[in-house]
């Protein structure tokens, strides 16, 4: 007798099996979670762009990647049959973009490059202006005319614009006009929205105008070069997605 007690003691405790049958239906349930979720790990990304760019948080302190060329990698690859052909119409313009500007000698000051928001257009602050001034120089108003004379074609009337004007970190000199940068970029980008608007008949409910200071830089301002890529305007021609009350 005593040894069959010992022998019915031997193996695994009863309450042994009711654990592990309970953690074997926990990981079942879970992996069936797990299967009915979809996780799209392209779209993510775009939204965290979207928010990046919306709120001015770069991700680790970085600033904005500044390139010459066209560049479509962080969109997302699956687009709608509209979000396609609006994307061929921001190539064609980019194409003629980069033809005036060869044409005109402007290869490294006028450049355009897609992003999350659409098409920008980005014009260094020497073409448009002179040094601490808003007042646009006579020749930059021939480019303006050329912007606008494509934003008034049919394929782009539309489209909402967004001008955006931006320093580097110099502090201003004593100036009544322009006490800060914050007042000197919004001037410059407002002076360009009213251009458009009252000389080249761009609707005026179809454009915006902002200034950012130094405070979304293209480039480190560490060096005479780099502050002269911070110094500049954007003009953003915003995809039918984006909302023209985004403050980007």
């Amino acid at each position: 007798m005593r040894k069959r007690k010992q022998e019915e003691n031997k193996g695994t405790p009863e309450w042994m099996l009711t654990y592990s049958d309970l953690v074997t239906l926990l990981l079942c349930f879970f992996v069936l979670l797990f299967s009915f979720s979809e996780i799209d790990a392209q779209k993510f990304k775009a939204i965290m762009q979207s928010f990046q760019g919306s709120l001015g948080v770069m991700p680790g302190g970085k600033t904005i990647q500044s390139s010459p060329y066209i560049s479509t990698s962080n969109l997302p690859e699956e687009l709608t049959t509209k979000e396609l052909e609006e994307l061929e119409d921001f190539k064609k313009l980019m194409a003629l973009i980069e033809e005036y500007s060869e044409n005109a000698n402007l290869d490294n000051k006028i450049v355009a490059h897609i992003d999350e928001r659409g098409l920008v257009i980005r014009v260094l602050d020497n073409v448009f202006f002179d040094s601490g001034k808003a007042d646009i120089k006579p020749k930059a108003k021939e480019i303006l005319i050329f912007l606008s004379e494509i934003l008034n074609k049919d394929e782009f009337k539309d489209k909402q614009i967004k001008i955006e004007g931006h320093t580097d970190s110099d502090p201003i000199i004593v100036s009544n006009s322009f006490p800060t940068n914050w007042e000197l970029s919004v001037i410059r980008a407002a002076n360009v929205l009213r251009f458009l608007v009252e000389k080249q008949n761009i609707s005026g409910d179809r454009i915006s105008a902002g200034g950012y200071s130094y405070y979304r830089p293209v480039a480190p301002n560490d060096t005479p070069e780099n502050k002269a890529k911070n110094r500049r305007v954007d003009i953003v021609i915003l995809k039918s997605t984006v909302s023209q009350i985004e403050p980007n």
